[in-house]
């Protein structure tokens, strides 16, 4: 069927999508799609629409859930996660549209890349917030007197944890999975079905940008440089195989099929536990733990279950890359 033909056009990949995007988000995305495009509304103002709608979600946030404020603390947090919700579908309703009218940027890119961290930097505060106003269980269970003195304290703990979870788990988790999902796409579909950027390109388009460029996208360009950097300094193997084959081949798009063949295998083995550092299986848990009224043990989730993942999922990618080394 033609609808379902140009449904999957404004996918980046089947290969790449979970189960739930697939099935539920995705399709639902799909439609808002063909509605904003019929309104002729630029993927840029859905994606400024969708971090509005995502920091909106603090509201419901600060209250605690049954435990605390009964069915109406519940019925808060039960909005704030919809909100949530929605700010992603919004979200992947920018790039399906983008897909679909055509007007893909690099602006687009870099503003997509940021709806994450604006949604959840202030979120994660008004968590920290939660902790210091409703604390009575975890003080119950590790028996810690309930003190303004001892309330403070483990208020700080729970600010780093906040720091380490936010800056260094989520943000570094969801920076290496969107890298892995370009890798793939890379080699899928080549250099014009994937965005797998450089740091020494983009770091070529800012020293080219003109003297009297806009300042806030010379900031947003300057920022994804670092980003792109720190994406390749976690994959040391995988660039060393990339310089190698654009030296031997001209171009890494260029590389033999059984190289191609042998990326696409492991890849594949490592998308579906990728898929778990992006947003519906984290985010599925921090619902979890908000509707029981313990958001803080998400930031000790995100630390140690998803950083194990994330090294995992790593380790495996690049000691494939460095088999193929030893054999070119």
């Amino acid at each position: 069927m033609k609808i379902f033909e140009n449904y999957k056009k404004s996918l980046k990949s089947t290969e790449t999508e979970d189960w739930l995007d697939l099935r539920v988000v995705r399709p639902f995305s799909y439609l808002l799609a063909l509605c904003f495009d019929k309104l002729n509304m630029h993927p840029n103002t859905i994606t400024i629409l969708s971090m509005i709608v995502g920091v909106a979600s603090c509201w419901g946030y600060c209250h605690g859930s049954y435990f605390y404020e009964g069915k109406e603390g519940l019925m808060f947090n039960i909005i704030a996660c919809l909100l949530l919700l929605f700010a992603d579908i919004l979200d992947c309703t920018d790039g399906q549209l983008a897909r679909i009218s055509g007007k893909r940027s690099k602006w687009g890119r870099i503003l997509d890349g940021l709806a994450g961290p604006v949604w959840f930097v202030p979120i994660y505060l008004v968590i920290v917030y939660r902790f210091y106003t409703h604390h009575s269980m975890e003080f119950e269970w590790f028996g810690i007197a309930d003190t303004e003195q001892n309330t403070l304290i483990a208020t700080a703990v729970v600010f780093l944890l906040a720091l380490v979870s936010g800056f260094w788990g989520m943000t570094g988790q969801q920076r290496i999975a969107d890298y892995y999902i370009q890798i793939h796409l890379f080699m899928l579909k080549g250099e014009k079905g994937s965005e797998l950027d450089t740091a020494e390109a983009q770091q070529k388009d800012y020293d080219n940008l003109p003297a009297d460029c806009n300042p806030v996208w010379k900031m947003f360009q300057k920022s994804y440089i670092g980003y792109t950097k720190k994406q390749e300094e976690s994959t040391p193997y995988f660039q060393s195989l990339m310089h190698t084959l654009r030296e031997r081949y001209g171009s890494a798009s260029a590389m033999p099929a059984e190289i191609k063949e042998r990326l696409l295998k492991c890849s594949r083995r490592i998308m579906p536990w990728n898929a778990m550092l992006t947003f519906n299986f984290r985010t599925g848990i921090f619902f979890a733990f908000c509707l029981a009224d313990m958001p803080v043990w998400n930031f000790i989730f995100e630390i140690v279950a998803l950083g194990l993942l994330t090294k995992w999922i790593i380790s495996t990618h690049e000691k494939t890359c460095a088999s193929i080394l030893d054999l070119h």
